[in-house]
């Protein structure tokens, strides 16, 4: 039965119809695209929340120092060349004659305002920010950077950080992020006020998000994109209706399950593509007793490495990718976002099988013959069938006597549950542009620390050793060196099972066929490259 008639004409023309009144109200224009994808934006304030979506969005509004072409390689924005002075000290030569939406000038002082910003606890971006030493004004155009130590990675951590204007930013009473775990709200996360290529109009959360050319912007637009309207539509089916109906122009997010329908569709084209984002279990290691769950004697069996190991066992992954994915996933044993990561180390990602016999004896001799019960958190509207997944995984893990409730949720939602550590299992997937190992060690392998460390190691790992060698990798300037310190960090996460992966997800995008975008491996939808004709 396909996915229109499984959901109900009725109820499908009820959703387009809420969907007309939310995300065409507009007057349309040839030259506007009207997109989806199954969530919305978390914030707009830029520091506030480390999400791709959020951030893909939030990066038409605000630019940073640097950022990514076509193929993810590095090129200037605010900043037009740079040079490392000594191996502690960084400096960059700043765009002249840039303007934010506001009028006012960009200089340097809104680099040094933006990175220290960048760096508050309330920041979600403040291990990036963090790593980048001290910022220091040499004149209105030139910032330089000095660090306390060695980062092989600065430049990938430079891109993360997006410049918002001080006097803006003071004057509104956002000098400081938005907390989002503690769901802060303020002038910041529903006004911006950047210098990049598009500037917002209106904000209505969960309903629809409009934006519009700046005529000011200092670069050039290879696409002819005048207006943007963004609506979050959660329903798959709703999703792909509007679609084919034309009610929207193109879908981030399209189901798996809708997807050969959409390529034998007259009007509509499928984009293919990788992401660089891997999924994955994270587990509660920390507290002697889980905050969700009934275990015999009240322990907490994700201490015990043989069921970690177990569960890992018990996973068919061959079926999720076949059955659940379509096709769309490429199974991993690997915890970075791409295999370039972990320098395509074959032992690295290559998975431990699927063996149910194996994860038997591994919960019998760990104690639990007889199972025990723990709820799985999981995001309803993030990741492609992510809910599902977390279905699959109940069905799987029963026949190891492990009785999962799978708590699905709003991102919104989701979220700030995990980064206020309310969690005992949970469903998590880390990508983005930066392929470099770095961007995973420390934030997600790392126990909690200083600088950052351990933000979403939202299972509260802690190990000596693997911390040693995340913290040597992170400083080492010889790259030979660097790999094998990298390789053996990840070799020691995987030996001891302190997450599950999953797999990578296979990105389809589903356009009309009058638009032209730009896939990248990031899942980046780059507004200023696209054409509608």
């Amino acid at each position: 039965m396909n996915l229109l008639s499984r959901h109900g004409l009725q109820r499908i023309a009820a959703a387009l119809a809420l969907l007309c009144s939310a995300a065409v109200a507009v007057p349309l224009q040839a030259q506007t695209l009207r997109w989806a994808s199954q969530g919305d934006v978390q914030t707009l304030d830029p520091h506030s929340q480390n999400e791709s979506l959020t951030n893909a969005v939030n990066g038409q509004v605000y630019e940073s120092l640097v950022n990514r072409d076509r193929q993810l390689a590095l090129e200037g924005v605010l900043a037009t060349e740079w040079q490392r002075v000594s191996p502690l000290l960084w400096r960059f030569k700043l765009r002249p004659d840039v303007k934010f939406h506001d009028g006012s000038p960009f200089s340097a002082d809104d680099v040094l305002f933006s990175v220290k910003r960048a760096r508050a606890g309330s920041s979600d971006i403040a291990v990036y920010a963090l790593a980048l030493g001290e910022p220091k004004k040499i004149d209105a155009l030139t910032v330089e950077f000095e660090l306390e130590q060695f980062n092989p990675v600065f430049l990938e951590h430079v891109s993360t950080v997006q410049i918002m204007s001080k006097a803006w930013s003071e004057k509104h009473g956002a000098a400081e992020p938005l907390d989002f775990k503690k769901r802060e709200e303020g002038y910041a996360s529903l006004h911006a006020n950047g210098t990049g290529p598009y500037r917002l109009v209106s904000r209505q959360p969960d309903v629809k998000t409009v934006f519009k050319r700046n005529p000011a912007w200092w670069g050039k637009f290879e696409g002819n994109l005048q207006q943007v309207v963004y609506t979050p539509i959660k329903s798959d089916a709703t999703r792909s209706a509007a679609l084919i109906s034309g009610q929207i122009d193109f879908v981030l997010d399209p189901a798996p399950q809708d997807v050969p329908r959409l390529r034998r569709t007259e009007g509509v084209k499928v984009i293919d593509g990788p992401e660089d984002r891997v999924l994955f279990i994270g587990m509660d290691q920390a507290r002697d007793k889980l905050l969700y769950g009934r275990v015999p004697g009240d322990r907490n069996p994700f201490k015990d490495l043989r069921v970690r190991r177990a569960l890992y066992h018990a996973i068919d992954i061959e079926t999720l990718k076949t059955k659940l994915m379509r096709g769309q996933s490429l199974p991993t044993g690997g915890i970075t976002p791409s295999p370039l990561g972990a320098f395509n180390d074959p032992d690295l990602e290559r998975r431990l099988p699927y063996d149910l016999k194996a994860a038997r004896q591994l919960m019998s001799a760990a104690g639990y013959a007889e199972g025990f019960a723990v709820t799985l958190d999981c995001p309803n509207n993030r990741y492609i069938n992510d809910e599902e997944i977390c279905l699959a995984l109940a069905a799987m893990w029963a026949q190891i006597k492990v009785e999962l409730a799978v708590n699905a949720m709003p991102r919104s939602t989701y979220f700030p549950k995990l980064q206020r550590g309310d969690t005992s299992m949970y469903l998590l997937g880390w990508g983005g542009s930066i392929t470099d190992a770095q961007t995973t060690l420390t934030p997600i392998l790392h126990s909690r620390g200083e600088a950052g460390a351990g933000t979403w190691n939202f299972g509260g790992v802690k190990n000596e050793k693997l911390d040693a060698l995340i913290e040597a990798s992170s400083r080492e300037p010889d790259a030979a060196k660097r790999e094998a310190l990298v390789k053996a960090a990840l070799q020691e996460h995987k030996e001891q099972v302190h997450h599950i992966p999953l797999h990578r997800q296979i990105i389809p995008w589903a356009a009309r066929s009058n638009v032209t975008v730009v896939h990248r491996a990031d899942n980046w939808l780059e507004w200023q490259w696209i054409s509608v004709k």
